[in-house]
């Protein structure tokens, strides 16, 4: 059997053991390698291995990168099914193999010295050869390997060859719902072992949150010594336990590390360590004694241009994006990161859980038929991983649990796997949420179960197994959301009522949003490719840009929404100012509280609170005349290493006054007076000589990726209902009193069911004033609308938007929580929210009052009270129709819609749909808005 298709997962490898750097030299390898790629492994050239191959022909290629994203051959993407035949341990003969080659010098101070080749990452399977001497091969793509090369390294030049294929048997375990990319992608380096050299080591570093005394024990494999200077350590024996009063312990809210060196007769090695101790106890995951709650996110590595192939600052600028938006856990998914990135989570503070590089989700399919986790002859490579993993970070105090892999199905792989882990570091739990009993892990794992579910789990009610011992285990374990909330595109919706019942029941300990960043591909036609963009035969389109990140990393609604619920503070205003913490370990000694007063979205009054006991009284306010607003916010008092004092964490906001009611002026003028209307449909044409298009019921939106669904769609009952495509009936025109009043039907083909609309025109002083009438006649059922409200087209020089109401951001009625109350201005083009596939975006909500304006002058529209805004150059059937942004292609008018209401967002793309409260369903409905115009 050919080494590719083998069930073994490699050969002449080195047992695996943590990732470390030390004063020892090493030869980085990473840089421009020769390459060539050929279709087949038959076409593969023969002898490449040999040094004196003359690849003065072939291409080059940056290392560490995927040669897809380079010019050779092309991106893939399915979310579960192999874009190969199910075929167990083969690869299909069409197997693009890429050889690589390099030249390095090496110095004669390595002479005699032992050395370690190490791949951090290489997708899927690959051979190396060094000096023409064959090392071995290996799978497990995103695991590193090390191969003992000191007999065949030699000073001088050496030539190192690597031949990799994008298919091999591994190929079957890594099936997980991201592109398929190839080659070395991750750092390549040669590290030499001197005589005396530390192997292997393992940190223990516990913490007793009872008498607050740290333990420390290093297991080395050879004789080492141990200084750790803050705590008065001075080359002590590393492997005898440490009793130390008075340590610091780490936790993600405080990241307190101690650096330290650990000393042998070879070499030196710089450590962090951070003190904690993990436990499953009383139905809860603690770590220091505390139960934990996970406001977390399942992150895939991705970069638009680079794919997995990750920077420093790239990672670094995640954590710091995550920090910055209250997140403070992270689920590796699905396989272990770059291992700098979880020395930043050491260093700045996440919780980890850390996932083995491991899903077989494509045997779904076939009833998971042939599945390896099920299979024995797979044992051995399901063990290797998970060795892989833990040996390789087990040393990090931000990892606080294992995680088996993904979307996997049942076997007695899996089970090894666990076993071993708990054997190898018992101080760690072991997660896998495909354990539907949680037999062999130690909390109880789900993906998007729905509120109500949730809420059972919680009270420890939920549907009980049919195995009273396996039910009893799994009831008594906490219990995680290993992924919830499916971010893709517009969405998600329903955050809040998530995090209500994570805070109101212990067991529910957070969860783990689906997912961190858009992995769209830079494209020069297209701005972001996705699935089928690059003429794949099989394709999941769309669904592997959901994440609460854009692709260039700016973040999205869905970030700003879900850093607003999980604000570990909590602001209460009323007669007084009530402050909660919500941390877990940290109390509110960093934080300054500011308020400020706001008339009308104007700044009158500012100031500091003095918070104390968590009380802080309700600052002297000044009297004012207009809807005013009190604004308190929770602010970073000095720099943090991860954002600037001053970073907002939380705030909250309270009416102080409301608006007073306008008047209503008697009817003296005709609306005639200030508008021109057709006199066969009764719509506005023009208002005091601006053009105006409508305004005429509307309840089309163009569809959000929620909408669309996965499981539910109610895009689907949508246009069976032909909300996409109605038409207007003029029922009549007439005159009552001053008003005048149009009357239409609005309804699909095919059905009887319709909307009665009224629209009563009016005049207020120099506002011409509508109200909108609908009554919905004909059975709808249980029909969501997808939205309710008008729709106007202005002028295309329109080019500036100012309002008054909720804001910067978008928001809907599920959410809607980081929209706050202000006044706030932005061009036509920056109120459009740039999702990779268009949609349904950037509502403004509950706005009191909107002006739309460019180089001629523009109208003001007013709400009585409130209504909803979307302004945008294209039309919903337009957004509905394009496949990308560059699709969207201004035209000469600028689209308005002033909604009383539309349907929530839900997360249906992968998730459950909106929930009861927020669905928008037929009922009779009024609206009023008046129109002014704005001059130059």
């Amino acid at each position: 059997m050919s080494y590719y298709a083998d069930f073994a997962p490699g050969s002449g490898r080195r047992f695996p053991r943590a990732a470390f750097t030390s004063d020892a030299p090493r030869i980085d390898l990473n840089g421009v390698w020769r390459f060539h790629l050929s279709p087949t492994i038959a076409a593969a050239p023969e002898g490449m291995h040999d040094p004196g191959f003359d690849d003065s022909g072939w291409d080059e290629l940056a290392v560490p990168s995927h040669w897809q994203l380079r010019g050779h051959g092309a991106p893939a993407y399915t979310n579960m099914l192999y874009p190969f035949p199910l075929d167990p341990p083969f690869p299909p003969d069409e197997n693009p193999t890429g050889d690589y080659r390099r030249e390095f010098e090496v110095p004669e101070s390595w002479d005699g010295m032992g050395a370690v080749l190490r791949f951090e990452g290489v997708d899927s399977c690959f051979k190396a050869w060094l000096n023409g001497h064959e090392l071995g091969f290996s799978t497990g793509s995103r695991l590193p390997t090390e191969f003992d090369v000191g007999e065949v390294l030699r000073p001088g030049r050496n030539v190192l060859a690597v031949r990799v294929h994008q298919w091999s048997a591994g190929s079957y375990l890594e099936d997980q719902d991201m592109w398929w990319l190839s080659g070395i992608f991750r750092d390549v380096q040669l590290i030499a072992r001197p005589p005396g050299a530390l192997d292997d080591f393992f940190v223990h570093a516990g913490y007793d949150h009872v008498t607050g005394r740290g333990t420390l024990r290093v297991d080395t494999t050879v004789p080492a010594t141990l200084t750790v200077e803050e705590l008065g350590l001075r080359d002590v024996p590393a492997d005898r336990e440490h009793v130390l009063d008075g340590v610091e312990p780490w936790s993600a809210e405080i990241p307190r590390l101690y650096d330290a060196v650990l000393a042998t007769e070879g070499e030196r090695v710089r450590l962090r360590i951070g003190f904690r101790t993990v436990t499953v106890e009383d139905g809860l995951l603690k770590v220091n004694g505390k139960r934990v709650l996970f406001r977390g996110v399942n992150r895939h590595e991705w970069h638009p241009r680079d794919g997995r192939a990750l920077s420093e600052a790239t990672m670094r600028e995640d954590i710091l994006l995550m920090k910055r938006h209250n997140i403070n856990a992270v689920r590796t998914s699905h396989y272990p990161p770059h291992p700098r990135f979880l020395e930043l989570c050491d260093e700045l503070g996440l919780w980890v859980i850390d996932e083995c590089d491991l899903e077989t989700h494509g045997f779904h399919d076939v009833d998971w038929r042939g599945n390896p986790s099920a299979d024995p002859r797979w044992r051995e490579a399901y063990l290797d991983r998970i060795r892989r993993m833990v040996e390789r970070d087990k040393n990090h105090p931000s990892v606080i649990m294992w995680s088996l892999g993904n979307e996997s199905g049942a076997g007695d792989n899996l089970r090894a796997m666990a076993e071993w882990a708990r054997s190898r570091d018992p101080g760690r739990p072991v997660h896998y949420e495909h354990d539907r009993d949680s037999r062999y892990v130690d909390v109880y794992s789900r993906m998007y179960p729905p509120v109500d579910e949730v809420e059972q789990i919680g009270r420890r009610a939920e549907k009980p197994l049919d195995d009273a011992e396996a039910d009893a285990h799994r009831r008594g374990l906490p219990f995680i959301l290993c992924e919830y909330a499916h971010a893709m595109g517009n969405g998600p919706g329903g955050l809040s009522e998530y995090q209500e019942l994570f805070e109101r029941h212990p067991r529910c300990q957070g969860g783990f949003v689906w997912e961190w960043i858009d992995h769209g591909i830079a494209h020069p036609e297209l701005g972001y490719a996705y699935g089928g963009d690059f003429g794949e035969e099989l394709h999941d389109g769309n669904f592997v840009t959901d994440g609460l990140l854009f692709p260039d990393r700016t973040p999205s609604p869905g970030l700003i929404e879900y850093k607003k619920v999980i604000e570990p503070v909590r602001i209460t205003i009323g007669d007084t100012i009530v402050i909660e913490n919500r941390y877990d370990f940290r109390d509110l000694s960093h934080l300054a509280f500011t308020w400020r007063l706001e008339e009308e979205g104007v700044t009158v009054a500012e100031g500091v609170l003095d918070v104390r006991d968590g009380r802080a009284p309700l600052p002297r306010l000044p009297a004012t005349s207009g809807e005013t607003w009190l604004t308190v916010r929770a602010v970073l008092a000095a720099d943090e290493p991860w954002a600037s004092a001053g970073h907002e964490v939380a705030w909250s906001q309270a009416l102080v006054r409301p608006a007073v009611r306008r008047t209503t002026a008697p009817h003296r003028r005709s609306p005639e007076d200030l508008g021109t209307f057709d006199p066969v449909t009764g719509r506005l044409v023009s208002l005091g000589g601006l053009p105006v298009d409508g305004p005429r019921l509307d309840l089309w939106r163009a569809p959000t990726d929620n909408d669309i669904g996965m499981f539910e769609s109610v895009e689907r009952e949508w246009r069976a209902a032909g909300l996409h495509r109605v038409r207007h009936r003029l029922l009549g025109v007439s005159r009552d009193g001053g008003e005048l009043v149009v009357r239409t039907r609005v309804a699909p083909a095919a059905h009887d069911r319709a909307m009665l609309a009224t629209y009563r025109w009016s005049t207020e002083e120099d506002r011409l004033q509508l109200v909108l009438e609908v009554e919905p006649i004909g059975d709808w059922e249980d029909l969501p609308l997808p939205r309710l409200g008008l729709r106007m087209a202005l002028p295309g020089w329109i080019s500036r938007v100012e309002w008054f109401g909720r804001g910067p951001g978008e928001a809907y009625a599920d959410s809607r929580r980081a929209a706050r109350i202000g006044r706030f201005a932005m061009t036509v083009d920056e109120m459009q929210t740039p999702y990779v596939r268009p949609q349904e975006n950037g509502n403004r909500a509950d706005v009191r009052w909107a002006t739309l304006t460019g180089e001629k002058g523009g109208l003001r529209i007013a709400g009585d009270p409130t209504f909803d805004l979307t302004v945008r150059r294209w039309t919903s059937e337009d957004l509905d129709a394009a496949k990308h942004l560059t699709d969207l292609v201004p035209g000469d008018k600028v689209y308005v819609n002033l909604d009383i209401a539309q349907n929530g967002l839900g997360t249906a793309s992968c998730g459950p749909g909106v929930l009861p409260q927020y669905r928008l369903l037929a009922r009779p409905a009024s609206l009023t808005v008046a129109f002014s115009r704005v001059d130059a």
